[in-house]
């Protein structure tokens, strides 16, 4: 049996590994301002609808957006919206430090 921070790491590396990929990220970064259709994605990010949805059904199976329907339109949003406050502290990490060599 697996101890608590295994569980814990698993999970973190399978959320990394599904925002690892361009066209998610971008999707991700869309929702960051709340719900949006499925046509305004496309719109957005330039991908094609058929593509916006196979990401968008991965992202909502992971439980990183969430949908609802409105009239004939289906939207999303992202599930929990610190996650875009974390990507952005992690581009800011990964920015080159202006700190004297280590």
């Amino acid at each position: 049996m697996r101890d608590y921070a295994t569980e814990k790491i698993v999970r973190l590396a399978r959320c990394l590994r599904l925002l690892a990929e361009p066209n998610r990220l971008k999707l991700v970064h869309c929702l960051g301002g709340g719900w949006c259709a499925v046509g305004e994605l496309v719109r957005l990010t330039g991908l094609s609808q058929t593509n916006v949805s196979f990401h968008l059904r991965l992202l909502r199976e992971a439980g990183v957006v969430e949908r609802r329907r409105q009239g004939p339109f289906v939207l999303y949003r992202l599930a929990n919206p610190d996650l875009l406050c974390l990507l952005n502290q992690l581009d800011r990490a990964m920015e080159p430090s202006s700190a004297v060599d280590r």
